[in-house]
């Protein structure tokens, strides 16, 4: 079975949606409380969420495996900075292990090659187990920060990855 990558359009938001419920819950609770997970689903990936993200240049795409949606990424060209930011990688934790993963690095990778981009840019956060998998596909910290974000801080490394 070979996974397909899509563009997202609205009409997606729905199912955009409830992977980032599936997802988020195992992915952060070892780490966040169930209020923050909560909030940050309502702002990020509730419909109105989705919508404001494109309205700020993020391009949504669906990981497919058949016509099952598993999983999405976000992606977001900052020209100033001269970096391809994925602003969200996300896989259902039952595809966890099968090269989904290094799929979607690659996928953003070749986006932003072909918009001359040279590096590929992503937070996460510092007690996300994901930092080694970005570690293994050749991200390096280049900076930690502390987000201030509605009352709750985000504990992030900045990674890239020169393309």
């Amino acid at each position: 079975m070979n996974p397909t990558i899509r563009i997202a359009t609205t009409a997606d938001f729905e199912l955009i949606s409830q992977l980032a419920q599936e997802i988020w819950y195992p992915t952060y609770s070892p780490i966040l409380s169930a209020a923050q997970i909560t909030f940050m689903l309502d702002q990020l990936y509730s419909i109105e969420g989705l919508s404001k993200a494109v309205e700020q240049g993020k391009v949504f795409y669906l990981l497919c495996e058949e016509e099952t949606a598993v999983g999405f990424i976000a992606v977001r060209p900052i020209t100033e900075k001269q970096v391809f930011r994925i602003e969200s990688l996300y896989l259902l934790t039952s595809t966890q292990g099968k090269g989904y993963g290094q799929l979607l690095i690659n996928f953003a990778a070749e986006l932003a090659k072909a918009q001359s981009f040279p590096t590929l840019e992503l937070n996460v956060n510092r007690q996300n187990k994901a930092y080694h998998f970005y570690l293994k596909v050749g991200f390096e910290v280049a900076y930690e920060i502390d987000i201030p974000y509605h009352g709750y801080v985000l504990n992030d490394y900045v990674m890239q990855k020169i393309l």
